[in-house]
């Protein structure tokens, strides 16, 4: 699910943000300081759900809220004050979660958005290979060329060989096209199956990936052991 997060304060949405990343099908992207910037994200960025805090100067989480359309984004208001509650279930939000957040409170907030998002789009065939805009050039990209993924803010970075192409999506929605042949390793790298040449597991639960070609990326613990099932299939 594609998240972004609204409060004034950058402390609060820093600390959400980390919180949030622990959860691997949650992709933060974007984070708003007013209520104004929300509106304006949640209309470029079309994400699926709006983590909203209710007390912000000018326009606040239930102005947000109001400014929103019918079929918007879920929302889930996050305050230090709970007297608001019964006002934000009239919003029809998800969920209402209490300043400092707790763990596994945030975790149940996720369990419901799971529960009332619709099921993922399934592709219509993985892409043989994508378009690249460059300085006025058209590249072409074999996908089964591509060795792995890099999220960069809105685009994501395709590591080819010793060349780098920046494509304007997010990570998650590439990889919805790209379909089994990538597998996420982090919450902002994806590697080509095909490409892995050996998994180095690390004593905390991480993992190095190594790749044919030679680079060595980052392996969190949450992906380790879906990697690890996928290659041994």
């Amino acid at each position: 699910m594609r998240v972004v997060i609204v409060d004034d304060e950058a402390p609060a949405r820093a600390k959400l943000a980390r919180m949030l990343a622990e959860f691997a099908d949650v992709e933060i992207v974007g984070q708003a300081a007013d209520g104004q910037q929300a509106i304006d994200l949640a209309a470029s960025l079309q994400p699926d759900v709006l983590f909203v805090d209710v007390q912000m100067p000018e326009v606040g989480g239930f102005d947000v809220a109001a400014s929103l359309p019918d079929h918007g984004p879920a929302l889930v208001f996050v305050t230090a004050y709970d007297q608001f509650a019964l006002r934000a279930f009239d919003t029809h939000a998800i969920d209402y979660l209490l300043k400092p957040v707790e763990p596994l409170r945030l975790a149940r907030t996720i369990a419901r958005l799971r529960q009332a998002m619709p099921p993922s789009r399934q592709p219509l065939g993985a892409p043989q290979r994508l378009v690249v805009s460059d300085r006025g050039q058209h590249h072409v990209i074999e996908c089964r060329q591509i060795a792995w993924l890099e999220s960069a803010d809105n685009y994501v970075e395709l590591h080819v060989g010793s060349r780098v192409f920046l494509l304007r999506r997010t990570l998650a929605s590439l990889l919805d096209d790209l379909g089994q042949d990538f597998m996420r390793i982090h919450r902002r790298i994806a590697v080509a199956a095909a490409m892995v040449q050996s998994v180095e597991q690390r004593a905390k639960g991480d993992a190095i990936v190594h790749l044919k070609e030679g680079t060595r990326l980052p392996c969190s613990r949450s992906y380790r052991e879906a990697l690890l099932a996928r290659l041994a299939r």
